[in-house]
């Protein structure tokens, strides 16, 4: 022992030069700077387990940013001890049981406890060399020092060698140790000190690396073989006068259809492709919020929800999350995309896929509903996408329940274990300043039929990667954590065991995802794109002064700060004139020069596409919006008149648009406090009126334009519903005649927005209309009281006389 002790304090310098020339850190968190270190107080670091190359790693980057080093010894009055330690490891004896050594803090306790006035900092220090998931088998499980495995020297070398340019640093928070140190005594607080240790470096394991992967083909034949694929197999059998041997080959056949096969090459390949990727098309990738992820990530699985407005979502998320330190989810994705070369990478990188409809396909269902359950129950991130596809509006689409209801299913089978998992949906709001499919979009909406994916159409995604495409964003949401929410809005949920789909189930799904919908659109990113895209498009012939658009910009950031519309909503950097030449630059609007002052100009294909951006942030100024459209025919109100106009339409917009839920009576007076700040609106007596400035006047005109279209289309199908007896109309038949109408409207008008009169928004307000009690129906028929049509006319109020006429001789026609 004492010839390896001094072996290896000879060849320690050495091999500190050796790993300082090679190693490469691609991940140091948080920053060394942002450790709250006391200078004054000695500092102990702790590793997880004892290893020459972590200890080396961490004397160098303690060196480099003048951290207190971990080398050497620290002199407390007299006694000595270590400036690092590590946890020790399980003694492991062929014939004996295995022992855990006693931990290393037993003499610094003792000197606490003899020096009240003394106190020693400890910081735990988790190092991964390479991020490869925890693997029982393969050629990567010999190299990866850091799978769940502990490692022997061989390994930990090979690991070092293979691995060096992909190291990750996570230094922990400083822990004070005299904090653990109680009347028990020194022994008691080792014990304690080093459980607490052991769980901090478990959860950081679990954060980075995820839980331990089984063999795909094992885990396939483990769901074919489990109870419900079984009950499911001996029930069709007989229906179907199949053998169940047939049958079970079937069910096989299902399972490689859907699995993931997450590889740790593929990932690092991904890691370094994309990165490539995004540098090529994006001006920058802003992430914010990930700190309330990585809180979650040690003990709770967590199910990713994003909107989907690309399909560079699947890949971008992933990204980010493998980049800041955290294990990439397993993605569900549709089926359309497991295409020849595409299907097989995506599938390396964790994506399982999925078909389009379970309908009548109950064996396929039940495997799909078993996959994913082993997933949630073994502890594996998830990201799906609640709205099922691509928005095509730009809008957050309604949510749709088959995801949802498969994860609260698993989530309560796993409700009666012995340790149930905690799990927690992260909301994920991606926003970009161009998307690559704007011209698929403005097809499809056009009522162009949607082309198949290929990797032929990878050609044309190449093609455009010389274009400018901006940034892009990713906000995280606050996170919902689903044991608590159920309890809250459906209390019964454990006690209900009564069949595969309880009752509370129904109530609990749409209810999950109007809240997921909400959350996201509560960390909305705005981005020059968009906030250009509100402003000319409230405009009637996309034209404006640049001066009033500078103006204009800043008067929607400052309304953010006022009154955010979202819990998480982020401003984009710099001044109005450096966001509009930005939007210039991207092709979006065109800038022409003029002697008395320049104009910015939406071509008509430009105004279609900026349609798209401004829906992606709508949400945030309905209110603002909505207010502003009072005062557009009124020049001053009071707020008991102007609460009773703005009532019956704003639960319903709030709906439409999956808004935050907010009291009318509440945020109302906040909102026109901000007009009046801004000098959009004056107090007058006991209410507020219109300024007599000119500039403020058009300035106030442009913000009630933004939701006009929203309160037009309203208007039209009340119109038409109110014009014939209760339990005339259906659903079906109330939506298409206001689709019809509108599209009229936008024709005469001059707008050529087909979202505009998307019959998706109609289904979605009659939805609306019937969630908030003003319609009901029976014997598929809406019906109606004097009560609909009581709030149509107060709302009715908020029109001026030619708009209304105009919107009347439309319904009437």
């Amino acid at each position: 022992m004492a010839l390896a002790h001094s072996l290896l304090s000879i060849l320690r310098a050495p091999l500190k030069g050796l790993l300082k020339a090679w190693v490469e850190t691609r991940l140091i968190e948080p920053e060394p700077t942002e450790l709250a270190i006391t200078p004054s107080r000695p500092t102990l670091y702790v590793l997880p387990h004892p290893a020459l190359s972590d200890a080396l790693l961490l004397e160098v980057l303690c060196q480099r940013h003048g951290l207190p080093p971990p080398q050497g010894r620290l002199d407390l009055d007299g006694l000595t001890l270590p400036a690092s330690v590590a946890l020790p490891a399980r003694q492991r004896r062929l014939w004996r049981r295995t022992r855990a050594l006693e931990a290393p803090f037993r003499q610094a306790l003792e000197y606490l406890d003899a020096h009240p006035d003394a106190d020693i900092q400890l910081i735990p220090v988790s190092v991964f060399w390479g991020r490869a998931p925890g693997k029982r088998f393969g050629f990567w499980r010999l190299l990866s020092a850091d799978s769940w495995q502990l490692t022997g020297r061989l390994r930990r070398a090979l690991s070092v060698l293979v691995n060096g340019k992909s190291v990750e640093v996570h230094f922990g928070a400083p822990l004070q140790l005299r904090d653990l140190l109680d009347e028990r005594g020194p022994a008691v607080a080792n014990r304690k000190t080093a459980r607490l240790l052991r769980i901090h470096f478990r959860r950081m394991r679990a954060r980075v690396l995820g839980p331990d992967l089984s063999h795909r083909r094992t885990l396939i034949e483990g769901v074919v073989a489990s109870p419900p694929v079984r009950r499911v197999i001996n029930e069709l059998a007989p229906a179907e006068k199949r053998s169940p041997e047939r049958l079970q080959r079937r069910a096989l056949r299902y399972g490689r259809e859907i699995a993931s096969n997450m590889t740790y090459p593929v990932l690092r390949f991904m890691d370094g492709l994309l990165r490539r990727l995004w540098n090529r098309l994006y001006d920058g990738v802003e992430v914010r919020g990930l700190d309330r992820v990585k809180a979650l990530a040690g003990d709770h699985t967590l199910v990713y929800v994003p909107c989907h407005r690309s399909h560079i979502d699947y890949l971008l998320l992933s990204y980010v999350l493998y980049r800041d330190g955290l294990m990439p989810p397993h993605i569900a994705a549709g089926r359309n995309l497991n295409m020849p070369v595409i299907g097989p990478l995506l599938r390396r990188g964790g994506a399982f896929f999925m078909r389009r409809s379970f309908r009548d396909k109950p064996l396929y269902a039940a495997v799909f509903n078993e996959y994913l359950h082993r997933l949630l129950e073994r502890g594996h991130p998830l990201e799906y996408f609640i709205e099922g596809g691509r928005s095509r509006s730009g809008r957050m689409l309604a949510p749709r329940p088959g995801m949802l209801s498969m994860t609260l299913r698993s989530f309560r089978r796993s409700a009666d274990n012995t340790s149930p998992p905690r799990l927690a949906f992260v909301p994920v709001y991606i926003g970009y300043e161009r998307v690559i499919e704007n011209s698929s979009y403005q097809r499809e909406l056009r009522g162009g039929k949607k082309r198949k994916e290929s990797p032929l159409a990878l050609l044309g995604v190449i093609s455009k990667l010389r274009q400018p495409f901006g940034k892009v964003s990713v906000n995280v949401g606050e996170p919902l954590q689903l044991g608590p929410w159920l309890d809250a809005s459906a209390p019964d949920w454990r006690a209900d065991t009564s069949s595969a789909k309880p009752a509370w189930l129904n109530q609990a799904v749409p209810g999950l995802g109007d809240e997921l919908a909400r959350r996201i659109n509560a960390a909305a990113a705005l981005n020059p794109v968009n906030l250009v895209a509100l402003v000319l498009l409230a405009t009637p012939h996309h034209a404006i002064e640049a001066s009033l658009m500078s103006r204009q910009l800043a008067l929607l950031a400052a309304l953010q700060r006022h009154c955010p519309g979202g819990q998480h909503v982020s401003l984009p950097q710099g001044a109005p004139d450096d966001w509009i030449a930005g939007v210039v630059a991207l092709g979006m609007i065109e800038r022409r020069p003029h002697a008395l002052g320049d104009i910015l100009v939406a071509t008509t294909e430009q105004a279609n596409l900026l349609v798209w951006y401004r829906n992606n942030v709508l949400h945030l100024f309905a209110l603002a919006g909505l207010t502003a459209f009072a005062f557009r025919h009124s020049p001053r109100q009071d707020l008991d008149n102007l609460q009773a106009q703005l009532e019956p339409p704003w639960p319903i917009l709030a709906r439409e648009l999956f808004l935050e839920p907010v009291v009318l009576s509440q945020a109302l007076p906040a909102m026109l406090e901000a007009l009046c700040q801004e000098g959009l609106l004056e107090r007058s007596g006991d209410g507020w009126q219109r300024p007599a400035s000119l500039e403020a006047g058009e300035q106030l005109r442009l913000l009630a334009r933004l939701m006009q279209p929203s309160l037009e289309r309203g208007y039209l199908l009340l119109a038409i519903l109110l014009a014939q007896p209760p339990g005339t109309l259906g659903r079906d038949a109330l939506a298409e005649r206001s689709q019809q109408l509108t599209e009229r409207l936008a024709l005469l008008s001059g707008r050529d927005a087909p979202e505009f009169f998307d019959r998706k928004l109609f289904a979605s307000l009659i939805e609306s209309l019937e969630a908030e009690g003003w319609i009901w129906e029976q014997d598929e028929r809406l019906w109606f009281d004097e009560r609909l049509r009581s709030a149509a006319q107060r709302s009715g109020e908020l029109y001026d006389p030619a708009l209304r006429h105009r919107l009347q001789l439309i319904s009437h026609e």
